[in-house]
């Protein structure tokens, strides 16, 4: 079956909503906590998440009113992605806006529908939520995530 590669063939601010919601690949990276150091804005994941996402699929648990309910969760759209320096380099959104495909293990590139190839980028099951963690000590949880995956 041959896949129809839409998000070659479109802007972002040109996708209609289901286009959209399709190019993101769980992987839950955006929902980690991140960490800036104050002196030097650099930047650090951790293996924390949102309280709202589900940590063995990467589904936040409630989508719709999530900004409710984290009001600093960040709503992506194709006017504010440039701005957050600190989506994963894998993050399809930000791939497209660069005009670069998706990579083979996306699940749009995926025939079969299945997730088990996106599952080793993901922080499925990887992740403690930040309900299940004494928040004063965070920093112990600063994780290198691309390090993983270039590891596997």
């Amino acid at each position: 079956m041959k896949i129809k590669k839409f998000w070659l063939e479109k802007k972002l601010h040109d996708l209609n909503h289901d286009e959209w919601e399709s190019l993101c690949d769980n992987c839950g990276k955006c929902c980690v906590i991140k960490l800036q150091n104050e002196e030097n804005n650099e930047l650090f994941y951790t293996n924390v998440s949102c309280k709202l996402l589900n940590t063995e699929n990467c589904k936040c648990t409630n989508y719709e009113n999530r900004k409710k309910i984290v009001p600093d969760c960040v709503k992506l759209t194709p006017n504010n992605l440039t701005q957050l320096n600190w989506m994963p380099a894998t993050c399809a959104y930000k791939l497209v806006n660069e005009g670069k495909d998706l990579p083979n293990w996306h699940p749009l590139n995926q025939s079969s529908g299945s997730s088990k190839i996106s599952e080793k980028y993901s922080v499925a099951k990887k992740v403690f939520s930040e309900n299940e963690i004494n928040m004063d000590k965070i920093t112990d949880y600063i994780y290198d995530w691309d390090n993983e995956v270039n590891n596997e």
